[in-house]
């Protein structure tokens, strides 16, 4: 009966995204990146034309490569950095919409690469900002950066748009910096009192700790796992007692679409969103192990924590209030079912990656 509830009151379904999105040009940065691909795969699958802008993937092993031909369209394959590229590209292709996604995603390589982490997730940002201008009609764009932009005082807090904004480390600095040039452009060139003129609306998006099938990332928690149950090893875990908002990727995906079709046509929806589980759903990694471990159906874990390591936060929720009463946004999946989502994208056979991703992006539609 709850299920049936939530497919009566969900706006995250095929029917209305392919109206938002088919026919239309999507220019998305980062494409070849995890979340990227999962994105791509679902325009397509709603009938958009997509142009996809970033680096080749690091992984042979990764998503985008596993599910070729079926992502974008059009890859070109070059950096953010590349102010001129970038505009042509865009200039090129006059998008409807863009979802930047493009970043030094990592915040224990943020560390090691701390200047580039900043050229990359703020320069980068401006880079594409500055190239939006060139587009001719009317654009909406949404600016994806993370949880990690609130100043986090490791507290029982569940943090909103309005909180301030901060970032111990690099990554996370980088992405606080990235939400000020947001601000910045959309007051100086992008302002919705001009909109008639300029045509562009502009909103950020912050999302909690994403899982999901095709992630092969470096210091992921669910790659670490996944190699650790198929070779019988145990799984070593840095934080065992840090609490994360995880949610499956197909969660703040289903929220990026539904803010950006929904700005598209209403400038009321330019601002930041929060997009995460309910709280119930904040579990420490030992618990998104221990699910995954039962899931399985075999493993176990050992505590790998270093006292010498870099920092990491050790606890950092999100209030989702905003999205669910402006937008009508709901998780679909709670923690079980997203870890159960993640565990049986790695069962199955290399072949079988893109036709059972395009299946799960439709199973959640239907939910």
């Amino acid at each position: 009966m709850e299920k049936q509830q939530r497919k009566m009151e969900s706006v995250v379904n095929k029917a209305a995204l392919t109206a938002a999105y088919s026919g239309k040009n999507v220019f998305i940065t980062g494409h070849t990146g995890f979340k990227g691909t999962w994105l791509s795969l679902w325009l397509k699958e709603l009938g958009a034309h997509i142009k996809g802008y970033a680096l080749a993937p690091e992984d042979e092993q990764c998503i985008f490569n596993a599910t070729r031909p079926y992502a974008a369209a059009t890859s070109v394959i070059a950096d953010i950095r590349n102010r001129d590229r970038l505009a042509g590209e865009i200039a090129d292709f006059q998008p409807d919409f863009i979802f930047h996604l493009a970043a030094q995603p990592l915040v224990r390589r943020s560390y090691e690469i701390p200047a580039e982490t900043f050229e990359v997730n703020v320069a980068g940002t401006a880079n594409l900002l500055e190239a939006v201008q060139k587009v001719k009609g009317a654009c909406t764009v949404l600016i994806i950066t993370t949880d990690k932009v609130y100043e986090n005082k490791e507290q029982d807090i569940l943090y909103t748009e309005a909180d301030v904004l901060g970032g111990y480390d690099p990554y996370s600095a980088s992405k606080a910096c990235t939400e000020l040039v947001v601000n910045a452009f959309r007051n100086s060139f992008f302002n919705t009192a001009t909109h008639s003129r300029h045509q562009k609306a502009l909103a950020s998006v912050r999302a909690g700790n994403v899982i999901g099938g095709g992630d092969f990332s470096k210091d992921r928690i669910i790659p670490d796992i996944v190699t650790a149950l198929k070779k019988q090893e145990a799984i070593l875990i840095r934080n065992p007692a840090s609490v994360r908002p995880w949610q499956h990727v197909l969660e703040p995906l289903g929220g990026y679409l539904l803010l950006a079709s929904k700005l598209h046509n209403d400038l009321a929806y330019s601002g930041a969103y929060n997009f995460g589980p309910e709280p119930a759903d904040h579990l420490t990694v030992k618990e998104l192990a221990e699910q995954a471990i039962t899931t399985w159906g075999a493993g176990s874990w050992e505590d790998g924590s270093d006292p010498q390591a870099v920092h990491e936060a050790h606890l950092l929720q999100l209030n989702i209030s905003k999205a669910k009463q402006q937008l009508d946004w709901q998780p679909k999946l709670n923690a079980a079912e997203a870890i159960e989502w993640t565990i049986d994208w790695y069962r199955q056979p290399a072949g079988a990656a893109a036709s059972f991703t395009l299946n799960q992006i439709n199973r959640y539609m239907a939910l």
